[in-house]
Parts: structure tokens; C-alpha cells; sequence
């Protein structure tokens, strides 16, 4: 059986994928047509209903909660690696407030915790997130949200952090920061949502027992990104939380819900926010 599949070319995502699509473990008789895009784009495929398999922001969840459901397995959770706001120097809120402010699409939990801390920020532009450090090092905005490997080059550059949103969401809810999922279409058989995250789980696992195995694709689409900077990637945004939410995991994700809800973001649903597989 084969099903479309879609992740960034981002190092963690090549990570986690590698050992499934390339048939590395056992698939159970699943392959998968890989598509891979910028998170943005991910996340307006989802809207458009055009995967079968997917990582999305937890955001954009919030926005095809009918057509897709949370798989344990693959999730980017953790403390200390939540987006940044940086600007070239220092900025009161004023300033941050009449922008424009560069984020990484509207869609993204990035932008989800920059309306959690600064809900009066006036004008935003969703543009791609590598393209964002030089749009305001060139003044096109007056400061950026920076996600990814972003976070490892900023200061080289010579910008400045205004504030970690990651730190931000964890000092007031006590919990690591949920930043993108892994995603079926929740019309699925039962059976095939579990096959499903069981081969996702087993990859991943086969990524972190053999760190050689996923080297060569994961530089194939770096592209310049330094190997220092892979790893660091890596390290930051795959960890026990992709190999399985747990109960941990699982309250960090039904919180940013509950939070989403009560803002009006998501409306109110008995649909399950995750699937909870057997073994």
C-alpha cells in the first residue's frame, strides 16, 4: 500500500524518516511517496486535504482537526527549543508592536506563542523561514521569528534575541512547548493508523541506534547547512518525545488545545486530539 508522506528537508525531519522510506526497517507492506516542503507549505497542504501522512505545526492542527489526527510517534516537542523573536538590536514594545515583524507562516506554532506573548502586534508578514535573518538585517522588517537551524546562526549575523517564546510558554505553563506533530488522515482504519505510527516509531528508533545510517540523506537536503549545525538540529528537535508523546507529551499537546479552545482558535470537539495505538 502506498501513501503520500510529507516532512521538511529540515535534519530532524530526515532524521526521523529516513530508515521507513528507504526501507531500512520494516514497513509492514506500506511505502510512501514522499513530498517534502517548508513547513508553511505543509501546513496549506493540510488545509487542502492533499496528504495522506504528514508533519504539521500543532497550529495548523488546530485548523484541519476533522481531517487528520495526532499520531505518538515523530512529534517535535521539548524545553529550550521554542522559536525566537530577534531583531538587529534591542527593541521596546512600541516598536515591536507597529512591526513589520517577519514570521514563518501564519499557520505555525511559531506564531501561535508570538500572539501568546505579544497579542498587539500590528503588522506581521508570513514569508519563508530561511529567508527571514536577512529581511531584517536588510530592514525590511523590524524583526523576525526564527525557527529551525535559525537559532544556531542568528547571533553570527550579528542580530539579537528579543525573546526566547519557547522559555516563554514553558515558565507560564510548566510544559514542554509542542511544536509540530505527525499527522494521518483520520478517516484511516483503526489498523492502519497503528501500522502507521509503528513504522514511524520504529525509524525513528532505528535513527537514534544507528546516528550513521541517516547521514547521506539528511546532507542531501542541508544543502550549505554546516554538519555541526545538522547535529545541533537534531539533537534539539528529536528526542523520547518523537519516539512516543507519553503521558508527558500528551499533556503538553492537550493543554496548547485547551489554550487554543478558550482563545477561539479551535472550536469545541469531541474528536479525539491524538491517536492512542497498541503495541
Amino acid at each position: 500500500m502506498k501513501l503520500t508522506l510529507g516532512f521538511s528537508p529540515c535534519p530532524n525531519d530526515t532524521f526521523i524518516f529516513d530508515a521507513m522510506i528507504h526501507q531500512k526497517v520494516d514497513t509492514e507492506g506500506l511505502e510512501f511517496e514522499v513530498k517534502m516542503a517548508d513547513v508553511k507549505e505543509l501546513n496549506e497542504w493540510a488545509l487542502a486535504d492533499k496528504l495522506d501522512i504528514s508533519k504539521l505545526s500543532f497550529h495548523a492542527y488546530a485548523h484541519v482537526f476533522e481531517q487528520y489526527i495526532l499520531l505518538n510517534a515523530g512529534s517535535a516537542l521539548g524545553f529550550g527549543c521554542g522559536p525566537l523573536l530577534i531583531a538587529k538590536e534591542k527593541l521596546d514594545h512600541d516598536i515591536i508592536k507597529k512591526g513589520p515583524v517577519a514570521i514563518p507562516g501564519e499557520l505555525t506554532t511559531a506564531h501561535f506563542l508570538l500572539n501568546l506573548a505579544y497579542p498587539d502586534i500590528q503588522n506581521k508578514k508570513a514569508i519563508l523561514f530561511s529567508e527571514i535573518e536577512s529581511g531584517v538585517l536588510d530592514e525590511t522588517y523590524k524583526a523576525g521569528l526564527i525557527i529551525h537551524e535559525n537559532r544556531f546562526t542568528y547571533q553570527e549575523k550579528g542580530l539579537v534575541k528579543i525573546i526566547d517564546l519557547g522559555a516563554f510558554w514553558e515558565e507560564k505553563f510548566k510544559l514542554p512547548i509542542p511544536l509540530g506533530g505527525i499527522f494521518c488522515r483520520r478517516n484511516f482504519d483503526s489498523n492502519l493508523t497503528e501500522k502507521i505510527n509503528r513504522v514511524i516509531r520504529r525509524s525513528v528508533e532505528f535513527a537514534f541506534t544507528h546516528p550513521e545510517e541517516p547521514k547521506a540523506f539528511i546532507q542531501q537536503h542541508a544543502q550549505e547547512m554546516e554538519a555541526e549545525v545538522q547535529q545541533k538540529h537534531i539533537d534539539l528537535y528529536v528526542n523520547e518525545f518523537s519516539v512516543d508523546l507519553g503521558k508527558e507529551g500528551q499533556a503538553a499537546v492537550q493543554h496548547l488545545f485547551e489554550y487554543a479552545r478558550s482563545q477561539k482558535i479551535v472550536s469545541e470537539s469531541d474528536l479525539p486530539i491524538f491517536h492512542k495505538y497498541s503495541e
